[in-house]
């Protein structure tokens, strides 16, 4: 009996989907209702590198060109559809561990937080202010240990009462403490022993301005009583009438002292002196002074030659300039006129930013001062430096410059005018603007 339909009958080798007795495998019977599309003939294309998708899009390049029914079986682009593209430190759950970064739907990143300036402003700034407390400091204890504190003014004996503002003592010595054979050779110091003052200021520091006065070595002055610096002994004043730089000869910075006290009526704050080894080496520390010169002048003592007009002078020409006197038509006292011109213009351009910030200018003109500085015991360098800038300040704004008023000769002595060294006096110590004129 035959089990197929009708329209099924014939040939069981042309019968679809029946085994066959036949040895050979039955072929695939087309099925009317059945059209495959032929499949088009592709040409070989060469393996590419898969396209990256962007963030977070995976899938098989495979599937592409209208073909996402139809894979290619013999086509392996070694694309993973299990990866998931995007930034790096995702975590075990496909997702990343951190926070999201950039604009892809699935790139999740280990996130850093973003730099805090302000606190890092903050930090710099603290770390600055630390750093430069501390060099001020050192710098402060390493210049204090240099000042050579020998001036004991309490030896000095009945003293007049203080006035306003504070009063220096200047003294510029001939020592030679310190300087080679050949150094004394080159500054023409020569060799005596001892020292003397070459030269004496009163450098007032007070409200209206810096007055500096200076106190020609040939003054005509009398020695008072006094207490011997060294021996404590008293010895009683005479009325002896000798120069000036006679009392520091005799027993040194204290008679000094007092007996510009005596013959002025005006307390000294401060005594400060530099010997002539200091005083050239400040100058060379900080490249020369320029100074303008307005008329030639040579000295064969001091070893001075200069022509007329603008010159930078180094530290030996300096010292030729201050101690010359033999080559000026008012001797002493132009050779005083010069110290002041001279002083006025080194403190002006020592105390410059490009000498104070300068490590390598500040700490070599501060070590050659303070090397040959002798200063009273109660000097501080506080005071020391407001000294520094009054002696700037001389030449510019409110500040004075003069030689004590004069009235005469006695022999080779030069007289005090005596009124006006009282005006005067009484002008300083009220800390009123100077109007006295001196020679």
């Amino acid at each position: 009996m035959n089990d197929w339909p009708d329209r099924r009958t014939g040939d069981r080798s042309e019968r679809y989907g029946r085994g066959s007795a036949s040895p050979q495998p039955e072929g695939a019977r087309a099925m009317p209702h059945i059209q495959r599309r032929p499949t088009p003939q592709m040409p070989p294309t060469p393996p590419q590198r898969p396209q990256v998708p962007q963030q977070g899009q995976g899938y098989d390049d495979r599937y592409q060109d209208g073909y996402a029914n139809s894979p290619d079986p013999g086509y392996d682009s070694g694309y993973n559809t299990g990866q998931v593209y995007g930034s790096g430190g995702g975590g075990s759950d496909g997702r990343g561990g951190g926070g999201r970064r950039g604009g892809g739907d699935g790139g999740y990143v280990q996130g850093r937080p973003a730099p805090d300036w302000r606190r890092r402003i903050k930090l710099g700034a603290l770390t600055l202010v630390v750093v430069v407390l501390a060099v001020s400091i050192s710098t402060y204890f390493w210049a204090d240990s240099k000042l050579k504190r020998e001036v004991d003014l309490s030896k000095v004996i009945e003293r007049p009462e203080s006035g306003d503002g504070t009063n220096y003592l200047i003294v510029g010595s001939d020592s030679r403490e310190g300087m080679s054979a050949e150094e004394k050779k080159r500054l023409r110091t020569g060799s005596a022993e001892g020292k003397r003052t070459d030269s004496m200021m009163i450098l007032h520091d007070g409200s209206n301005g810096p007055t500096l006065i200076s106190l020609p070595r040939d003054s005509n002055v009398e020695i008072p009583s006094f207490v011997g610096s060294e021996s404590g002994k008293k010895f009683q004043g005479t009325g002896r009438q000798v120069k000036l730089n006679a009392a520091y000869a005799e027993d040194g910075p204290e008679l000094l002292v007092r007996t510009v006290e005596f013959n002025t009526g005006l307390h000294i704050d401060h005594y400060v002196e530099i010997g002539f080894g200091g005083f050239a080496k400040i100058v060379d520390a900080i490249g020369g002074v320029e100074l303008d010169i307005p008329k030639a002048f040579k000295d064969k003592k001091s070893g001075a030659d200069f022509q007329a007009g603008k010159q930078t002078l180094n530290g030996e020409q300096s010292l030729a300039f201050v101690r010359t006197r033999y080559a000026l038509p008012g001797s002493d006292l132009d050779r005083t006129k010069n110290q002041q011109k001279f002083l006025a213009a080194l403190a002006s351009q020592t105390a410059t930013p490009g000498t104070i910030i300068n490590p390598f200018k500040l700490y070599p003109t501060m070590g050659a001062g303070l090397d040959t500085l002798i200063v009273d015991k109660d000097m501080s360098l506080w005071a020391l430096g407001n000294m520094f800038f009054a002696m700037k300040g001389v030449t510019g704004g409110d500040g004075t410059s003069m030689n004590m008023p004069i009235s005469g000769t006695v022999g080779s002595n030069l007289v005090w005018d005596k009124a006006k060294v009282k005006q005067l006096v009484e002008q300083l110590n009220n800390d009123e603007k100077v109007t006295v004129k001196g020679n």
